[in-house]
């Protein structure tokens, strides 16, 4: 088998319900940002944040929708968190990484979900094992420089004059990319479009058919056996 090649790979997990133009324009400017490889979406099958949400699309269709959303870009759409059954971030980050022992993984956060990072599942080991881009959201500036986590992480940020060389710093390490703001909102879209899912369930089940949910051009999961 061929060896891969070492690879820098910005991770961006969440529900994608659905995945939008906000999403794919943040990654590819992350990646600008970054001198990342590619970009990971990771779609979970269920937010433990987010368990008592009622307008939660089906997973096939957030998957289509992410599928959709990044055709002709370099991000690989990926369901390995429901077929490793990690519900966790800090478990599928210590599994890519053992999966994965080439490549160098930064974890991708959201402006609007730094606030609440101290409710994630041992957040601090999670910083401790890659770092963390911070992407901006309009509105939250504020909120997540006052964020209740930044107490702990405020003595790793490091410029983001310096967020090309993230390869060189050991994690913890937090930036704060200067990206332009993309205002678009999962949340405003199933506001005007309830039933967006039921369009996506045919072009779901057509790419699950062959077996591939991953990777168009390789599986995320592959192992060095």
């Amino acid at each position: 088998m061929l060896a891969v090649p070492h690879m820098r790979i910005g991770l961006l997990g969440g529900s994608f319900n659905p995945a939008h133009r906000g999403h794919r324009r943040i990654s590819v400017a992350a990646m600008r940002a970054l001198g990342l490889d590619e970009v990971w979406w990771l779609v979970s099958p269920g937010n433990p944040l987010k368990d008592a949400s009622k307008d939660m699309a089906p997973y096939e269709a957030r998957l289509a929708s992410a599928e959709r959303m990044t055709r002709r870009a370099p991000i690989q759409v990926s369901d390995f968190e429901r077929r490793r059954g990690t519900r966790y971030t800090i478990d599928t980050v210590r599994l890519l990484k053992r999966t994965h022992p080439e490549h160098r993984f930064i974890w991708l956060l959201g402006s609007d979900t730094l606030p609440k990072f101290h409710k994630w599942r041992d957040w601090r080991g999670l910083a401790r094992e890659v770092p963390i881009a911070v992407i901006r959201r309009p509105g939250y500036d504020s909120a997540a420089h006052a964020a209740r986590a930044m107490g702990w992480l405020r003595r790793f940020v490091h410029s983001s004059d310096q967020a090309t060389k993230w390869t060189e710093w050991s994690a913890p390490a937090i930036f704060f990319l200067r990206l332009p703001p993309d205002p678009t909102s999962a949340t405003a879209i199933r506001a005007l479009d309830p039933n967006w899912h039921r369009r996506t369930k045919a072009h779901s089940a057509r790419s699950h058919r062959f077996g591939s949910t991953m990777s168009r051009r390789r599986p995320l999961d592959r192992t060095s056996s």
